[in-house]
């Protein structure tokens, strides 16, 4: 997914805990996306993200694609990429808690 990655302007949020290379795709309308940067950022966790909605079109495809293809799952928002390996998708508190803490 690096390649795709250059293209996407991600907004890098700095944190004392960097354990995991995190990246989250959320929409800037939902409150469940937002509930999960709030619980990034109080928990002083470095990650980047980007607003998926705010993409243009051809990359909004892009990205969705390689999702699909790099997890073999529908994109659902928050979803959370830890690694380029592992995935969350949507904001269940205790879940992100017991990943990231």
């Amino acid at each position: 997914m690096s390649g795709m990655e250059n293209d996407i302007n991600f907004i890098q949020e700095e944190g004392e805990r960097c354990k995991d290379d995190l990246v989250v795709y959320a929409l800037s309308t939902c409150g469940f996306c937002r509930r999960a940067l709030i619980f990034l950022r109080q928990h002083s966790i470095k990650f980047k993200y980007v607003y998926f909605d705010e993409q243009e079109p051809a990359l909004q495809e892009t990205i969705i694609k390689k999702l699909r293809v790099q997890f073999n799952e529908d994109l659902s928002f928050p979803f959370l990429v830890i690694n380029c390996k592992k995935y969350i998708i949507g904001f269940d508190q205790e879940e992100w808690e017991k990943e990231l803490l």
